[in-house]
This record gives C-alpha cells, structure tokens and sequence, in this order.
C-alpha cells in the first residue's frame, strides 16, 4: 500500500513503528519512505532493488521543515544516480581521497611521485577541517577559500591544486563520487602569470665552491647534478645497469620517462667510480654508508654546504639543474639538444630560458659575415 507521504497529514497521522511507511514508486524497485520513531519525531529512508533483486536502504535524514517531503525525495533521486553509477554508500572524505591518491602514484610511478605528494597533503590537507569533508558535500567555494587560506605563493598554490584536484578525479574514477561532483573542482581556474622565471645561477667559480663545501656522498650527488642537470630524483633513482661506461651514455628514469644521454668526459669519469664494484641492480648514488638516498634527504646538506661556500641564500639543488641548462644555452648548445639531454620540451627551454635563447642567438649572428 503506498501512503500520500507528501501530506503533513499524512505524516502527523501514521502510527509509530519500526518498519517504514512507503510512498508511489519512485521508479522500478525505488521508493521513499517515511520511518514514524513517535509523534512527533520521523526521518527518511530510501529504498532501491538491485539487478540481483537484492533491496538497498539509504537513511536520508530526519523530517524538518527545511528536510520535507520534496527535499527527501530529491535526495533519494541522487542516491538512486549514484548506485546506478557504482558509486559505493561509503562516506569518503577529502583526506580519503588523498591517502588513496598517494597510494596510487606509489604503485604508478614510484616513491618519489608518491612522497611529493604526501608531504604537499601533510601540509595542507590531513587533520584539517577541510580533509574532514565527504567529497560529496565538497563544494567549489570551499575549496577556493581553502587554497586561497594556505598562505602560499600563486605557483605553490597551483601545484598544491593540481595534486587535489587530481585526488578528487581518482575518487570520481573508483567510483568513491558520483561524476557529477567533479564540476565542483573542474572549473577552479589557476592562479595566472604564477610562474617565476628562475634568477638564481651560479658561475663556474661558484659551483666549484659548492663542491668544494661539500663531501662523500652529497660531493658526488652535487657533482651529477652539476655535470648532467638532471633532475633529483632521476639521479639517486639511477642503477648501475642504466650506466654504460663503454657508449659513454646513461638513461634516466624520471616522471617523463627514459631517456638515454650521453655524457661529457668529466660526467664518464665520475660515473665510472660510482660504478665501480656494483651490482646491476645496485644505486650508483648513495648517502655515506651505502643507504638509498631518501626524498629530499639532500635539502639540508646542501643548504649547509651553500653556507659554508658563502653562496646565495636560496640554493638549493634544482639550481645546479638551472645553472647546466643556462650554462648549456649560453655556450652555444641548441634549445632542441639541452630539452633532451634535461628530459624537458623545446617549448618549456623557450618558456623560460628564451632570453639566453636571444642573446646566444645575436652573439653567433654576429660573427656572421652577411656581405
């Protein structure tokens, strides 16, 4: 029997009891219904059968006067769309999604990937008020007010959502979200004009001094960055097996994929020590005492040596990566050949280095006899 459950008296005349009252039909195996708990008190529930005619129940809430009969059966609707799109009953909050997130970029592309991501979310998104949130009541101005409320630069502030936003489109894909909660964070513009052209370079003189300053294995670490201006992560990844001293090349793994390089006499010859003795599987670049180098485990070493040496504040050790390529640039190497020898596009050297680009550009020029 389905009872008028859109009538207040209706509602006011049912008898308590346990077993809800249900309206019409809401749709095939669907219906809304009305739990009386005693005369004055009543809450929502939704009912649905599934393909294996198996009956699922939804608790909607309570009846209030903003909670009624419309709001219910609007609720239910919802609930109806996201079972029929997998979505689980599982309340999933932000801080979920991202613990989810950093799990699967461990297993995607490794723990370098995966501890940027985890310390950027200790930062800013577990045990905080807004990692408390279900993703399904996230809303987009939440989320600026959390990002803007960060106190963090436009570019860090970028790249703090790009990592969330993609947290909150894994959920909607192992369908932990209905997809239609992705529209809260889809069209969250980016910061504009947020990236800073690097201005930290260091002469010749001044690299030598860092590696001066520094010893054993942040030696060795800060000599491959400065001979090769790979990226961190590329080199104390690096295992004997990607070095052959006899084609003179290494290839790098990184977050672009491989990449074989060839390497400059100075490069061979360091490589060539760090090879000596090992195991195909074993790391060419090691902390003191043979122990894999830690995300990050260089910051401090090399913020010290940087002091030692009297550098600018602010070194760190991206900067031997940004002083190889402008090195690179200015002593006349191509734009084409520096993107690949640094695992980076045409597009991004010309984005950011496109100034030394110019300069080398007119000094060759001008050596140039025209007439």
């Amino acid at each position: 029997m389905a009872h008028e459950l859109h009538k207040v008296k209706t509602l006011k005349g049912l008898p308590p009891r346990r077993e809800p009252y249900w309206g019409a039909p809401l749709g095939k195996g669907r219906a809304l219904g009305f739990r009386k708990i005693d005369a004055e008190t009543g809450s929502w529930v939704a009912r649905m059968r599934t393909e294996t005619s198996h009956k699922v129940y939804k608790a909607l809430g309570y009846l209030t006067e903003q909670f009624d009969h419309d709001a219910a059966r609007a609720a239910a609707l919802e609930w109806f769309t996201e079972r029929d799109a997998g979505v689980a009953d599982d309340v999933v909050t932000v801080t979920d999604a991202c613990r989810d997130y950093v799990a699967d970029r461990k297993r995607e592309k490794g723990e370098g990937c995966a501890h940027d991501a985890e310390q950027r979310f200790k930062r800013t998104v577990f045990d905080t008020p807004f990692g408390a949130i279900p993703l399904a009541k996230l809303r987009t101005p939440r989320i600026k007010d959390w990002r803007d409320g960060l106190g963090l630069s436009k570019g860090s502030a970028n790249r703090t959502m790009t990592a969330l936003r993609a947290a909150l489109n894994l959920a909607v894909a192992n369908r932990k979200v209905h997809p239609m909660a992705a529209r809260e964070w889809r069209d969250i513009k980016q910061h504009a004009n947020a990236t800073q052209r690097r201005t930290l370079f260091l002469d010749l003189r001044q690299r030598r001094k860092l590696l001066e300053a520094a010893s054993g294995s942040l030696r060795d670490l800060v000599e491959a960055a400065a001979l090769t201006g790979a990226r961190a992560g590329e080199l104390i990844g690096a295992t004997r097996s990607q070095f052959d001293g006899r084609l003179k090349h290494i290839t790098f793994k990184g977050k672009v994929g491989a990449r074989t390089v060839p390497l400059s006499p100075a490069a061979l010859r360091l490589f060539k020590r760090l090879a000596k003795g090992k195991a195909p599987e074993m790391h060419l670049l090691t902390r003191d005492g043979g122990k894999p180098w830690g995300h990050s485990d260089w910051d401090e070493l090399v913020r010290a040596a940087a002091g030692r040496a009297k550098l600018p504040a602010g070194l760190c050790l991206y900067t031997l990566r940004h002083s190889f390529i402008t090195q690179a640039i200015t002593d006349g190497m191509t734009t084409l050949d520096v993107a690949r020898l640094c695992g980076t596009s045409v597009g991004m050297i010309e984005k950011h280095y496109g100034h030394l680009v110019a300069d080398a550009a007119r000094k060759r020029l001008a050596s140039v006899r025209m007439l």
